[in-house]
């Protein structure tokens, strides 16, 4: 029996097994939060996080993460997506460019869906003023951490060497959650916002990305049919 499961062990990529327990830890984490955080209205870690912060930031600081912030934003996604899917548009890349489009359009089309669907308000005291709408998900942690992993996947799939690829994937890594650290510091978000947009956006990249990749695998040309 245990050389049998050893043998299915040893069947199972290393890269199903981590994305499958990524993909199970956040929707976990998702599926905690809207309980906890959003219908039962628990909201002493968020209080303690934005209590943390008002009192230890600085002008200073919120001026950093005011300019911080604007790369989460609409104004800026939205230019920097058809900028990337006219790239790849004018390299002949067309599935690149399509599978960003898709994914694009999906995870905004479901940020702005589950805003409504949970109707949850924005903290009190805001220091960037004007801004509407509800606050669960963050909308900027959700839309910036997807991109980012699009900027990964491409730059994973690109010709750099091994180290340039490491370090640039590393520090898109860290682009999202400084995004995502300046809408709590600025009080526009809940902590658990940001988390859930966080966990919302890995759950469906994974989903995405396999969609797709089963799409194209069941479009792709039979290779080994012959002509007769």
């Amino acid at each position: 029996m245990r050389n049998s499961e050893s043998k299915l062990l040893k069947l199972i990529p290393l890269q199903l097994v981590i994305t499958s327990v990524v993909f199970i830890l956040s929707l976990f984490t998702f599926s905690l939060i809207v309980h906890e955080a959003v219908y039962e209205q628990e909201d002493v870690f968020d209080n303690n996080v934005i209590h943390f912060f008002l009192t230890h930031s600085s002008p200073a600081l919120v001026e950093v993460m005011e300019r911080i912030t604007f790369f989460g934003s609409t104004t800026f996604l939205f230019p920097a997506y058809l900028t990337l899917i006219a790239w790849h548009l004018f390299k002949r890349k067309f599935q690149y460019a399509t599978d960003i489009a898709i994914t694009g359009i999906s995870s905004t089309a479901m940020m702005f869906g589950l805003k409504q669907f949970f109707h949850r308000h924005r903290p009190q005291l805001p220091i960037i003023k004007g801004i509407t709408g509800y606050s669960f998900p963050s909308g900027h942690s959700l839309s910036s951490f997807i991109f980012c992993t699009i900027l990964i996947y491409l730059v994973w799939n690109g010709p750099l060497s091994p180290r340039y690829k490491y370090t640039l994937m590393f520090l898109l890594f860290l682009c999202p959650l400084a995004i995502g650290l300046s809408r709590v510091i600025l009080n526009v978000h809940y902590a658990t916002d940001v988390i859930g947009g966080f966990c919302l956006a890995i759950v469906w990249v994974i989903i995405s990305f396999l969609i797709l990749k089963k799409i194209r695998e069941n479009t792709a040309p039979d290779t080994n049919s012959s002509v007769s």
